[in-house]
């Protein structure tokens, strides 16, 4: 499978925010996007306006690169939320938010999202006590997410950490386990998205 392997602060600065890719160096004086906000590139201050496709292009790269995935992945998400029911764009998100890498991150037991899916990847990540190392792996309701049994010496600094974790996940710091109470409403996405515009770009 294709993995970006550039520079990750570079994608902050192209998309104009903060993307969180680095984990804690995000929130410090280290952070690239602080230091140089402008877009990279030697053509950086060149075209101010910017097309309508080009707004619906940035937003949706903005997203894909928030989760970590690449366009084919993307992509399959999109036309998955076209075919159920609801709104596409919002139904988009939540089989985004569900899927095991970022429920991990969520619950506070990564620094970022590439870090939770190393975690998943290495078996360290169990689903209703079976080993699961698929980061796309798509968590419902009522499932039990926890740390390998052989793997929790690694995680012991967790026990001292009280992580801050969406309503719809919990997390047992001390057994080392959460739950996922409910699958997330568009109001539990805490994510600077236009959702619309994708749908608008995908839907030409």
């Amino acid at each position: 499978m294709a993995n970006y392997t550039g520079a990750d602060c570079r994608l902050c600065r192209r998309e104009g925010c903060k993307l969180f890719l680095k984990g804690e160096r995000c929130t410090t004086k280290k952070c690239a996007f602080d230091r140089r906000p402008q877009i990279p590139g030697m053509h950086s201050q060149g075209r101010k306006k910017v097309s309508e496709y080009g707004i619906q292009l940035r937003e949706k790269q903005k997203t894909k690169r928030y989760y970590g995935l690449m366009e084919k992945q993307f992509k399959g998400y999109y036309f998955a939320a076209d075919r159920a029911r609801g709104k596409t764009g919002e139904t988009m998100l939540i089989m985004l938010e569900c899927r095991l890498d970022n429920i991990v991150y969520r619950m506070g037991v990564g620094s970022s999202r590439a870090q939770s899916r190393q975690f998943v990847t290495h078996g360290h990540i169990t689903v209703n006590g079976n080993n699961v190392n698929i980061p796309s792996y798509a968590c419902k309701a009522g499932d039990v997410i926890a740390i390998k049994e052989n793997k929790k010496a690694k995680f012991a600094w967790l026990k001292e950490y009280r992580p801050i974790v969406p309503k719809w996940v919990s997390f047992d710091t001390d057994a080392l386990k959460g739950d996922v109470l409910a699958l997330p409403t568009r109001e539990d996405i805490d994510l600077s998205i236009s959702e619309h515009l994708i749908v608008e770009l995908y839907s030409k």
